[in-house]
This record gives C-alpha cells, structure tokens and sequence, in this order.
C-alpha cells in the first residue's frame, strides 16, 4: 500500500499537460508577444507625438514595467494554486491509504504508518519541487475560485467577461472593417457624413438601381468569414494555434519593420517634418489610452506558460520579451513622430501611396491596411479560449471536468463565447463606446487590480496551508508589500486619466 503512494506521488511530480502538447520557451514567448502587440500598437506614433517625445518614452518604459510587474504576479499565483491542489490530491491519497491499512492492521501500526506518510510535507530543500510548479493550467478565475471571497469572484467574473466579450467584439470589428475598407472603394470626398458611409455601394460600378452590396453587407460578410474561420479554434486549446501563430508573427514583424524602415527612409531622405515637443503633460491622458491595450497579456498568460518546456527562467524570458516590445514601441513612435507632419490617429493610414504606378507602394498600402487583420487573426483565437476556460471555471467543478456532458463541455460553452460577440458587431458597427469602457476600466481591473489582490491572497492562503519554510521558486522579485501598494495606487491614478481622457473626447 505504500508503494502504491509513492508511486502516486511521483505522478504528481510529473507535468500535468503531455509531452505533445508542450512546446518550448521560445514558441509560448512568440505566443506572449502576438498576444500583446495588436492594433493598439498603431495608435502610439500620435498619442507619442502629442504627449512629446521624452514625456512618452518615460511613460511607455514605466508602463512596460507596471505590465511586467504584474505578470510576474500572475506566474506567482499560478504556482500557488498548483500547490494547493497538489496538497489537496496528497491528503486525499493520505486519507485513503490510512483508511486501508486500518482495515488490516492495528492502531498502533496505522500511527506508525501515519508517521511515515507526513514525510514528504516536511519542509526542506527538495519540497519546493514538488508543490510549486507550473505544470497544470490554472485560469484565472479558478485562481479566484481558491483566493477570493464571495464579493471578490463575484466582481473578478464581471471584470473579466466584461474584458474580453469586449475584446472579442472590437476584434471582430476591426477585422471585418480593414477588409470592408480595403476590398471597397474610399468613400467619395463629398459625403462627409459618416453615418451614411454604411448604405453606401462598395463598388462604384454598380448602378442606382441595381447597388449591389452596400459597404454595411460587405462588413458583415468580412465578419461572419473571419469568425468562421478563427471561431472554429475555440473548440481545441491554444496549442493548436502554433503554426497560425508563427506565420502571422512572421507577418507583424515584417509590417513593423516596413514602417519603421519606411519612416527612416524619409528622415534621411527629407529630413524630420514632425517637431513633437519634449514634454506635453495635456497629451498624457491620449497617451495613455493609447497605451491601455499595448502591455495586455495578463488574462491568458496561463494558458500559455503551462504547455512551455523548462520554465526554469521563465522570468528573465518574459522580461526580454517585454523589453523587445518596448524596443519596438519606441522605434515606431520615434520615428513615426519625427517623420510625418501629422500624424493619423492609425498610423499605416499614413504610408498610403501617392503613385498608383508604383506596384511596390500599392502592395505595401494593401499589406499595411490588413495589418489589423494578422494581428488579431491571433489574438482572437487565444482570447476566446481563455473566455472559454474561464467560464467553464465559473460554472463548472474544473476539478472534474471530465465527468460533465460531453455536449455541455465541448460545443455550449464555445457557443456561447463566441456568439455574443458575432451577435453584437453584426448589428452595432460602431462600438466605439464599447472600447473606451472595455479598454479603459475594465483592462485597469484585468492588468493591474486582479494581479496585484490575487498574489496577496494566494500568498497568506499558502503560508497558511504549507508553511513559510516552503518556497515558491516562482515567487516575483516585487513581493514586498510596498510594490502591491504601489501597484494599487499606480491604478486609481490609471482611472483618473482614462476617465480625463473620456471626458475630453465629449466635451
């Protein structure tokens, strides 16, 4: 019988995803890095411009590392929920084996035994190993489920929802828009009501009584196309996405480095035509909405570091990761600012071509205008596995999700992930409302927030359950108690400049 426990407890050692599921370190950073960059990155070059040039690149390093903080306290929590189920499994499999021998032995002997199962939870150096890991995938509402109260996963489930319904709405909208844009003609310069755009034919040939396809029909064509094509992911994890993964990489690394070296070929060529101030505090609130959404991965970091192979550095990892961001970032917002006179609010609008001769400019205006659409034909994917995990965590034991209906599992929750949001961008085009809440407060709460109160219980709950000589290799460097203040204070003062952001934009 205690064999048998030994052997069950070496399986518990092992990783919990199988070996073909996993990949490596270099696979789950490229999977971090298309999670983060998205369109929001487009939006930098002008919110850098109005905010100034030094002002903007002391605020986006200072929100790269606000973002990496936090995500060092997402990998931290999730190591403590693994220990907790791994003790959990340990005291079931103690309780059922004392049972046994009580059967066949005497009291005497069932407290010798007793004795010898307490071993393994004695503190020393090997115990960190085999609690600590980040081998199972803990979402971060099952994180919530183990460390919050009632109120705290009652307003955690409506933050995230609310994040990522959002999410998966402007990303559906954004794509079926740069297609509509690119696959009809521009809108004729003498209709300057945009409420009219929507009726009007997407192709000039078409006569007044026959219109054919208004721009409105190709919209939601473009829409039910994408979702029919990255919806179907939902149904499998994230592993599945690797080959889609790295090409579309491969594909935003080439836009980056298109504009970038498109804008320095015309510094060198013509000289600066942008003169961005060093400081312009009336920018920082633009600046910062422009940047809500530039450092986001927290919500599906899980679902991405638990299939990664040798997790040993996995901090110094994601802090390259981030620091490569940041390095583009700035690249793009330098030279974008300093090259243009003005800027648009969508930076590929400005490298539209001038020469419609020139077939190498025309297929770089057609490649940048679908920019959006490889770099959230990604992203969408990995947002609505993460929704889709998450809700199973609210209204499913995820301890047994196996024992659940096959049809519960399997095809009602990815049904109801994705169609709400299909269901809201094919009626509502415009969701412009949708972003400011969705990026704004609801993505203070999810990158920021949620991290910092979610490490601080996990902390207290597992001192309390293993001991403080029980070390979480995982721990973040920013564990002490001041950085989670900071941390906190650092987010009301988010609300306040998204809230004057907002504010400016109505008034």
């Amino acid at each position: 019988m205690l064999r048998r426990f030994w052997g069950v407890l070496r399986l518990l050692r092992m990783p919990v995803t199988e070996s073909g599921d996993q990949y490596s370190v270099w696979v789950g950073l490229i999977y971090i890095f298309n999670l983060i960059v998205g369109t929001g990155a487009l939006t930098l070059p002008a919110a850098f411009a109005r905010a100034g040039w030094g002002l903007s690149t002391i605020s986006l390093m200072f929100l790269a590392f606000m973002s990496f903080l936090n995500a060092t306290y997402v990998i931290e929590t999730m190591a403590c929920a693994n220990a907790v189920f791994k003790w959990k499994r340990l005291q079931t499999i103690k309780r059922e084996s004392i049972q046994d021998h009580e059967s066949d032995e005497d009291q005497a002997t069932s407290r010798n035994s007793h004795g010898d199962l307490e071993e393994p939870l004695v503190c020393g150096e090997t115990i960190p190993s085999r609690y600590y890991s980040l081998d199972r995938r803990v979402e971060l509402g099952e994180m919530a489920n183990l460390f919050f109260n009632k109120l705290g996963r009652t307003t955690f489930y409506c933050t995230l929802c609310i994040y990522l319904y959002g999410d998966l709405s402007i990303y559906s909208a954004a794509v079926a828009k740069s297609v509509m844009d690119v696959v009809c003609t521009p809108v004729p310069a003498n209709v300057t009501d945009s409420r009219l755009w929507d009726e009007l034919p997407c192709f000039n040939s078409s006569s007044p009584e026959h219109p054919g396809y208004t721009r409105l029909d190709t919209y939601r064509v473009a829409l039910l196309t994408f979702v029919g094509a990255m919806g179907p992911f939902v149904f499998f994890n994230v592993q599945k996405t690797k080959y889609l993964q790295l090409f579309t990489s491969g594909m935003r690394w080439l836009a980056f480095t298109i504009m970038i070296s498109m804008a320095i070929h015309l510094l060198i060529g013509r000289g600066p035509q942008g003169r961005p101030p060093a400081f312009d505090v009336t920018g920082m609130p633009t600046l910062f909405g422009a940047c809500v959404y530039s450092f986001m991965c927290h919500h599906s970091l899980p679902g991405l570091i638990a299939p990664i192979r040798g997790k040993t550095r996995l901090g110094l990892h994601l802090f390259f990761d981030y620091a490569l961001i940041a390095i583009f970032y700035l690249l793009l917002a330098f030279t974008g600012a300093f090259a243009f006179a003005q800027l648009s609010d969508l930076y590929t609008l400005n490298f539209i071509p001038t020469d419609s001769d020139n077939i190498f400019l025309e297929v770089v205006e057609y490649f940048l205008a679908l920019f959006p659409v490889f770099t959230l034909s990604t992203s969408f994917p990995i947002i609505a596995i993460t929704l889709r995990n998450n809700l199973q965590s609210l209204f499913l034991d995820t301890t047994r999700l196996e024992s659940y209906n096959f049809i519960l599992r399997k095809l009602v929750f990815p049904i109801v992930t994705v169609f709400p949001p299909v269901l809201l961008t094919y009626y509502l085009e415009d969701i412009s409302i949708l972003i400011e809440f969705t990026g704004s407060y609801a993505g203070t709460g999810i990158q920021y927030f949620i991290p910092t109160f979610l490490v601080v219980s996990a902390r207290r709950h597992c001192s309390n359950l293993l001991g403080l000589g029980v070390v979480n290799k995982y721990k973040s460097p920013f564990s002490h108690v001041a950085w989670a203040i900071f941390v906190l204070l650092w987010s009301f003062m988010c609300i306040i400049l998204v809230s004057v952001n907002i504010f400016e934009k109505k008034s």
